[in-house]
């Protein structure tokens, strides 16, 4: 049977099906691949096969791909979370609970990012340094930014518009948890509700 799709077309289908998340699809489609050289070392199917290995728990076979090839710098944000998470849910299943902020910083040490998805920046939390400084510069002077401003800083930063509107509600009730403390004679009045990044959603 001949190979209908060119190495373009095929990571078209890749790019579209792993935007969709429609893991299942990619995850048949990357079966119906032939071992072709030109085909499987592809940058958008080895991309596509993290996704798929990460969300069938397959982390030995994730961590492989990811060391395997010298990813571009596109492709970093989504390779990063999938080997965190990965970490993270092996830890998990080990200890039979969930990480709390400690555990997880303490998985980020013990398996730092290869640099096959990261370019040597130090990370904290998954954040470049660069782009923590842009945010914290902007919050200064503005920190009620507006849907368009949170888009720019995005493209800015290289984040996305959802990691830049979740840093800004979490600065924001850090600050407004640290005045209560610091109010004299009054109890705070909770713990501030941190929104996280979550997991790689893709299906």
């Amino acid at each position: 049977m001949t190979w209908r799709f060119s190495p373009e077309q095929v990571a078209c289908v890749c790019e579209v099906l792993l935007q969709g998340g429609a893991v299942e699809r990619l995850a048949s489609f990357l079966h119906s691949l032939p071992a072709r050289p030109e085909l499987q070392g592809q940058e958008s199917v080895l991309r596509a096969r993290a996704a798929v290995a990460f969300h069938q728990g397959r982390f030995p076979e994730l961590y492989a791909l990811l060391r395997g090839f010298p990813f571009s710098p596109r492709s970093h944000p989504l390779l990063q979370q999938l080997w965190l998470h990965a970490h993270y849910l092996e830890a998990e299943r080990q200890r039979g609970r969930p990480l709390r902020a400690v555990g997880k910083y303490r998985i980020r040490r013990k398996f730092p990012l290869p640099r096959t998805i990261w370019d040597g920046e130090e990370t904290s939390y998954c954040f470049k340094e660069k782009s923590r400084s842009v945010l914290r510069e902007w919050y200064c002077h503005k920190p009620y930014p507006s849907p368009r401003e949170k888009r720019d800083l995005a493209d800015a930063t290289g984040l996305t518009a959802t990691q830049v509107s979740n840093w800004f509600k979490n600065r924001r009730q850090r600050d407004r948890a640290s005045q209560c403390r610091d109010r004299e004679g009054e109890e705070p009045s909770g713990s501030p509700f941190l929104i996280s990044d979550g997991v790689p959603q893709l299906g």
